[in-house]
């Protein structure tokens, strides 16, 4: 591994003193021009007033900020300055999947014949958006091994829901003892929103304990199924980054207690081309278009979260389905009448899919495969090189390969230092790179949960190493230096104690100026 000099002085992101939008506002100011109603319109019509009915007009006009085009581009401009993107640096955060996304899937996007539609236009002037969605939706059952899927969920949390309420309506239908199956299994590594997807559908959650390997203990699991069991909810490879050997075992316990086995897609990156979750023994699974298939989703959004179902499960699939009739064409279907019902605004978050057909078309099947060997090639190699690193331990299967993340624990150098996860995760975006998710999963100590992805390249992945190298010789000499990180920063080192707390976290403007209209009390 290339050895790099660090100084964290040659990084710094912007500190612009920006005010709000709101604060911006200049009364009579304007940023765009909209064009007046239709001549033919008002004549139809009868007097502008009544293009729109009363009944969906506002008595008094919401507030928006009257800014000019050119200040609002500047303020815009100036915030991204001051924040961190996968087009600055590398972005290893852990169950993520922050992958740089190509440029060309943006412009398939945003192309006029895809941008310009209206989702209540006539499926006669959409055929091209429907046979783009129809194709990916065989592509995806294709990679996943699923017989059919549903684009609608628009996240992954909510596929997970979508696909946990087709379970319940499968048991509900055909399972005699559907009343008694009231838990779901889920393994104690397992991603926050599978016990909370678990819980909203109505399911008590079973916790089932991970083993000294970091794998699904088989003993908790036979122990734990039985009558009251609907399913389990796994990821493979898990979040510790280790691939469940005995899979095989673990879906055929579930099913011989009949019960149904749900895969998170959250970790599909490491297997996209390897293996199918279908030929794992799964009967359901989701995928985050967003992580594996390459949307832009820093900041919460945008996402979407495709369901696969085998056979048995298609009858209960969210409602429209897209289908091909006979002559070609393609339409939306709504008799599915034991549909669970749509789970979504119309038919799914269009520009997502959109991406994500573009990057399965331009990688094709050799790619997506060739994706994911380097996914798990770059995760093994940081393994190997932070392990290394003094107060770095690799908990879990020291010898078993790690797939698309690899999760380090800090505990030693914490025991050592007092330097904390938490205080590395803020120095290393002094050296221009993003934290790693921290203190996930929760049975590893002082977790950092690395997942490079496959469009980093090795010189940078040697950066990230060196600079985690570094902060380890700087906790031993200077511990309170890496402390008091970041330093180079747009804002320094949060309260986040405070800024958690309702008093202090503001969601709207009119919070903000309630709050100072107290502080002026």
């Amino acid at each position: 591994m290339k050895q790099h000099h660090l100084d964290d002085n040659k990084v710094s992101q912007a500190k612009w003193d920006e005010p709000l939008i709101f604060e911006r506002s200049i009364p009579g100011v304007v940023g765009h021009v909209f064009p007046a109603a239709e001549p033919d319109l008002i004549h139809v019509a009868g007097k502008l007033e009544d293009i729109i009915p009363s009944t969906m007009t506002r008595k008094d006009p919401p507030r928006i900020p009257e800014v000019s085009e050119p200040g609002i581009a500047r303020h815009f401009t100036r915030l991204s300055q001051m924040n961190f993107a996968v087009n600055l640096g590398t972005y290893p955060l852990g169950s993520c999947t922050m992958k740089y996304n190509p440029a060309e899937n943006n412009w398939a996007a945003s192309t006029p014949g895809f941008a310009w539609l209206h989702p209540l236009q006539d499926s006669s002037m959409t055929q091209g958006a429907l046979e783009m969605m129809w194709e990916l939706e065989r592509w995806l059952g294709e990679i996943t091994g699923m017989d059919a899927v549903t684009l609608q969920p628009a996240a992954g949390a909510q596929g997970e829901w979508t696909g946990v309420m087709m379970m319940r309506e499968y048991h509900r239908c055909f399972t005699e003892e559907c009343e008694l199956r009231t838990e779901m299994l889920i393994p104690d590594a397992a991603h926050g929103t599978n016990p909370a997807s678990a819980a909203m559908a109505g399911y008590k959650v079973v916790v089932i304990p991970s083993s000294k390997e970091g794998l699904v203990d088989l003993d908790a699991i036979k122990e734990a199924a039985g009558s009251r069991t609907a399913g389990l909810m796994l990821t493979n490879p898990n979040t510790i980054g280790v691939f469940e050997k005995d899979i095989g075992e673990i879906t055929d316990i579930v099913h011989d207690a009949g019960g149904l086995v749900y895969y998170d897609g959250a970790n599909f990156n490491a297997i996209m081309g390897k293996v199918r979750p279908g030929d794992m023994g799964f009967d359901v699974v989701h995928l985050n278009l967003h992580k594996s298939f390459s949307t832009p989703h820093g900041g919460g959004g945008p996402g979407a979260g495709p369901v696969g179902v085998t056979e048995k499960l298609k009858e209960f699939l969210p409602v429209p389905r897209v289908i091909k009739k006979d002559d070609g064409s393609f339409d939306l279907d709504y008799d599915y009448p034991r549909s669970i019902g749509k789970v979504k605004s119309f038919y799914g978050n269009f520009g997502v899919l959109i991406r994500a057909y573009s990057y399965i078309y331009a990688l094709g099947a050799e790619g997506l495969e060739r994706a994911s060997e380097v996914a798990v090639l770059n995760a093994n190699y940081i393994a190997h090189h932070v392990r290394k690193i003094p107060g770095f331990t690799l908990p879990y299967s020291q010898d078993a390969p790690r797939m698309h993340e690899c999760v380090i624990s800090a505990e030693e150098l914490k025991e050592r230092t007092e330097v904390t996860a938490m205080n590395i995760a803020k120095r290393l975006l002094d050296f221009g790179v993003h934290a790693p998710t921290v203190y996930f999963p929760l049975i590893v100590p002082e977790a950092l949960m690395i997942e490079p992805t496959e469009t980093e390249s090795r010189q940078e992945l040697d950066y990230f190493i060196s600079a985690l190298e570094k902060i380890s010789e700087e906790a031993h000499e200077d511990p309170e230096r890496v402390k008091r990180a970041p330093h180079s920063t747009a804002v320094g080192l949060l309260d986040e104690y405070r800024a958690a707390h309702p008093k202090t976290l503001t969601l709207s403007y009119r919070m903000y100026q309630e709050y100072q209209k107290q502080d002026g009390d």
